[in-house]
């Protein structure tokens, strides 16, 4: 960050660059962001919106990742025109939303821009025999700037004059490379506690310290993460497997939140060392898997992530284990909300992938498990979990029985298993000896 930390305290800018309420105006050499740097979709966006006269800026993560020197996710544009502007300006656009309306530009292969009309806090509820106002929720770029988390996330990046804009110290903060909430943490969650989960993970992602305020609100607020919905609760986790899961992970867990949204499962994690360690090292796994180009469904992940929670159960054996995980997820009482086909399946790997694994160990498969719809996922797994890899592209569960087992012909169980399964289907006698119909 040394590139921009004499230029924080600026000279005024000339009045041509001048914002109402003047905010810092971060200058070339003092900012690292080049226009090549940007999704050229984007810059587009932003230089034709400008033309027409509106302000238009790249806004959010993508503004704090450059400045750190990171690749961005995303591109996201924040503008004061209204979503019906855009659509006018725009032949590809689709606007989504209901109360607050997004402008979302599409362009070929998939890519979708994020084009969202700067807007504020809202007004406390109005009276019952007053309509609201619908474009009550739109501001100013300063307003729009207030309303986001923390300050890191609320730069702002104008190309035309190649600045950073910054309205609530978020440049200084990046300097001291610290997470802070804008406005009173303790206000700020307790308006919404998902704000504790992102200032944890940025803070961990970004390898960032919390500042001091901040840190002693998460302390304190903690439990109200519980009091979110289920479904936001699920969104924000799946954020949290799709890169840097672990330091997320970890910073969860020393500030006693995984808990709060993964119950019993959440509780055992942070109060035993030994299962946390192992769920750790199976994400390491699948991180530098994911690094490689090996990407887990989000079924596999989360089979993954609460293997080493459900695995005594398996230990404790019995005939059908389905139920018994069933019930494991029902009573811990998450107050995340696992949508019932997710959490189906993720039964369904765990109970195969045990299976595989007792065959593997004992040399005595069962064909069965061999025509399982849930075959890949489960064996996936099981490279990762029992081997700290994936497979290769010739590689199968049968391959990996075969190196361990050579002298148990595993082709020769399943063919027998379907020579029963034709005499059976023929409808003759068990013996095969007298024809059906006879």
């Amino acid at each position: 960050m040394d590139d921009f930390d004499d230029a924080l305290n600026p000279p005024d800018p000339p009045d041509a660059l001048r914002i109402p309420e003047p905010p810092v105006v971060l200058t070339r050499p003092g900012h690292p962001i080049r226009r090549a740097d940007i999704d050229p979709d984007a810059l587009r966006i932003m230089t034709r919106l400008q033309r027409m006269g509106f302000i238009a800026y790249l806004c959010g993560g993508a503004v704090r990742d450059l400045m750190l020197r990171r690749t961005p996710k995303d591109f996201d544009v924040a503008t004061d025109a209204r979503p019906g502007q855009i659509r006018k300006r725009f032949a590809n656009v689709f606007i989504i939303g209901r109360r607050f309306r997004l402008a979302h530009v599409h362009f070929p292969g998939g890519k979708i821009v994020e084009v969202a009309t700067f807007r504020r806090d809202p007004d406390p509820a109005p009276a019952a025999d007053v309509d609201p106002d619908p474009h009550a929720i739109y501001g100013t770029p300063r307003e729009d700037a207030f309303r986001r988390d923390i300050t890191i996330n609320a730069l702002f990046y104008d190309p035309a004059i190649d600045a950073v804009i910054d309205y609530v110290g978020g440049l200084e903060d990046m300097r001291r490379r610290r997470v802070r909430t804008i406005g009173d943490p303790g206000v700020r969650f307790t308006e919404d506690p998902v704000r504790l989960w992102r200032v944890l993970r940025h803070a961990a992602r970004l390898g960032f310290d919390i500042e001091p305020a901040t840190a002693g609100a998460i302390h304190s607020h903690g439990p109200l993460l519980a009091s979110a919905a289920g479904s936001r609760l699920y969104e924000e986790f799946n954020k949290d497997l799709g890169a840097e899961t672990r330091p997320v992970f970890e910073a969860l867990r020393a500030n006693g939140l995984l808990r709060h949204f993964l119950g019993k499962a959440g509780l055992d994690y942070e109060t035993d060392p030994a299962l946390f360690a192992r769920v750790v090292s199976l994400l390491d796994v699948e991180e530098r898997a994911r690094k490689d180009g090996f990407l887990l469904s989000l079924d596999e992940i989360y089979a993954l992530v609460f293997w080493p929670w459900l695995e005594p159960l398996f230990e404790e054996g019995g005939e059908d284990m389905a139920p018994v995980l069933g019930a494991a997820f029902q009573n811990a009482e998450m107050k995340m909300t696992i949508p019932k086909a997710l959490r189906a399946n993720v039964i369904q790997i765990l109970v195969l992938m045990d299976g595989l694994i007792q065959a593997l160990r004992s040399g005595h498969p069962r064909a069965a498990l061999l025509h399982r719809s849930h075959l890949p996922q489960a064996t996936r797994l099981l490279f990762l979990i029992e081997k700290g890899r994936p497979p290769a592209d010739d590689e199968t569960f049968e391959s990996l029985f075969k190196a361990a087992h050579p002298e148990a012909p595993l082709e020769a169980q399943i063919r027998r298993r379907r020579r029963r399964r034709r005499r059976r289907k023929g409808g003759g006698d068990p013996g095969g000896t007298t024809p059906a119909g006879a």
